[in-house]
């Protein structure tokens, strides 16, 4: 039998191929010579239901609740649970796949993954996006039932994983010590950019409001996020600083837009925040080339602090200095490419981007040092190396079980009394 070429990856919390990472490895593996599907979710302007981008084939399902409660994070994966189920069968009848590699939120795909491995042998890689018992935590500050679930989900998704994909070296770590992985099946594939496609365009002036600095967001916008640090460090800006130059510019949406949009009306911000909501790839880049400053704004928390953002490499690959709080993986990744306030300190991230805004040396030598490290310690070519070797990982499993079970189906036939007999002398 051929080694497995054909992946189906899954993927719920955002649609492809505005998911840049799940859409950089697709298209890594498609030039890699696998054929690959995937199922997502609908979302923004791609709402048809299955189409072909680059000759990948991407099958898409509604999802009608976008949860911010946990009841509603139940009903949401539940519902999507379904339809991955539905639309497997038919990626299955009209492509086929010998790989399923399931990126969390949530980590209920390997029940996916578990069914296909039964009924066909399919192997399953696990591309870990989020620790979700810490993200709950982030998002509700409590423990209790449904932590322990999300541990237990976690748990049985690493026993069940040929390989797992780590953001970083603190995911690494979970994979190895809570998830009971061995070494050689954890690689680590950061959320880099590929450069060969994200870079510069042109900038849109009327992002600007007419102020001469732009500090800008880009990502989801949940709970956990801490998006209204930045709404209320540019209060900070604005009333206390008295400073009328710095316009606020937000790309993205999540559960927590309405909350935000509210925020920034009582503190008298209409004028000076922006919410641009989720905008096709090239608008995008052009809006974040507009930045002069990047923000990070994502409280200091135990998710948080072992979260690789993909906010952090796409403005150090586009030369954009950022301030933001001191998370560990964050100063990891970036060094002095960022400024980083303590204690989740908005009066602190407002000073900081005042510093920036400031001192355009400072931007530009900041900018300097995360462009080149996105070329250097960061560049996607060797996170996708990382990931053709996790893949060529799991086809070497998948190869020597089926040379084990050739071994012992032999094995059996050869002591089983019917065996013997045929093959004895006196029959």
């Amino acid at each position: 039998m051929n080694p497995p070429h054909r992946v189906l990856i899954v993927v719920e919390n955002l649609t492809v191929p505005l998911d840049r990472r799940v859409w950089q490895e697709a298209t890594a593996l498609k030039r890699a010579g696998y054929t690959v599907s995937v199922i997502c979710p609908t979302g923004g302007a791609y709402q048809a239901r299955h189409e072909m981008i680059d000759g990948i084939a991407i099958f898409r399902h509604p999802l009608p609740i976008e949860a911010d409660s946990a009841l509603g994070y139940i009903a949401e994966y539940t519902i999507a649970l379904f339809w991955q189920f539905v639309l497997s069968l038919r990626v299955k009848t009209k492509i086929g796949f010998d790989v399923i590699q399931a990126c969390n939120p949530p980590d209920t795909i390997f029940l996916l993954a578990g069914f296909w491995r039964l009924l066909a042998g399919t192997r399953f890689v696990f591309d870990h996006h989020d620790i979700n018992p810490e993200l709950y935590e982030a998002k509700f500050g409590r423990r209790g039932r449904l932590y322990d679930v999300l541990v237990w989900l976690e748990k049985m998704t690493f026993r069940l994983a040929d390989v797992s994909l780590a953001t970083n070296e603190s995911y690494r770590q979970i994979a190895l010590h809570r998830g009971a992985m061995s070494n050689d099946r954890v690689f680590i594939v950061r959320s880099t950019p590929d450069l060969t496609r994200f870079e510069r365009r042109e900038p849109r002036p009327d992002l600007r409001n007419g102020r001469r600095i732009v500090a800008g967001y880009v990502g989801v916008m949940g709970a956990q996020d801490g998006v209204d640090n930045l709404i209320r460090a540019m209060a900070t800006i604005v009333h206390v600083h008295r400073r009328d130059d710095i316009q606020c510019v937000l790309i993205g949406r999540g559960t927590e837009v309405p909350a935000l949009q509210r925020l920034t009306r009582e503190l008298g911000l209409e004028s000076r925040v922006t919410f641009t909501g989720y905008l096709s790839p090239d608008d995008f880049l052009s809006a974040i080339s507009t930045f002069d400053i990047g923000v990070v704004p994502d409280p200091n928390n135990p998710f948080n602090d072992k979260c690789s953002m993909n906010k952090v490499f796409e403005y150090m690959s586009l030369g954009i200095p950022f301030a933001g709080f001191d998370l560990t993986e964050t100063i990891r990744s970036a060094g002095d490419a960022g400024l980083y306030a303590r204690h989740n300190d908005t009066r602190e991230l407002a000073r900081l981007i005042l510093r920036l805004a400031d001192d355009e040396s400072l931007r530009r030598r900041m900018g300097d040092i995360g462009h080149k490290r996105s070329r250097t310690t960061l560049d996607w070519r060797v996170e996708e190396a990382s990931l053709l070797a996790a893949y060529e990982k799991a086809i070497a499993i998948a190869s020597a079980e089926r040379g084990l079970e050739t071994v012992t189906a032999v094995h059996d036939e050869r002591s089983s009394p019917i065996s013997r007999t045929l093959r004895s002398p006196a029959a």
